[in-house]
């Protein structure tokens, strides 16, 4: 389960280049993709946290 919340956080990190892309090439039609994935890469950070924190309650009340 550690290596999953590691990946939790690269999520994190793409987005923050996703959205440094889209900033730079802005008026680009680029940059609309760049920040359609850096909201997306967010969007998967929060489900995914959420999603380990129900699996880490199911497994402690077992």
């Amino acid at each position: 389960m550690k290596f999953s919340k590691f990946f939790q956080y690269a999520y994190l990190v793409f987005a923050a280049l996703f959205l440094y892309d889209g900033l730079v090439n802005w008026g680009k039609e680029k940059a609309y993709v760049s920040l359609l994935l850096a909201g997306l890469a967010i969007f998967m950070f929060f489900f995914r946290r959420r999603f380990a924190k129900k699996y880490d309650n199911k497994n402690d009340s077992k």
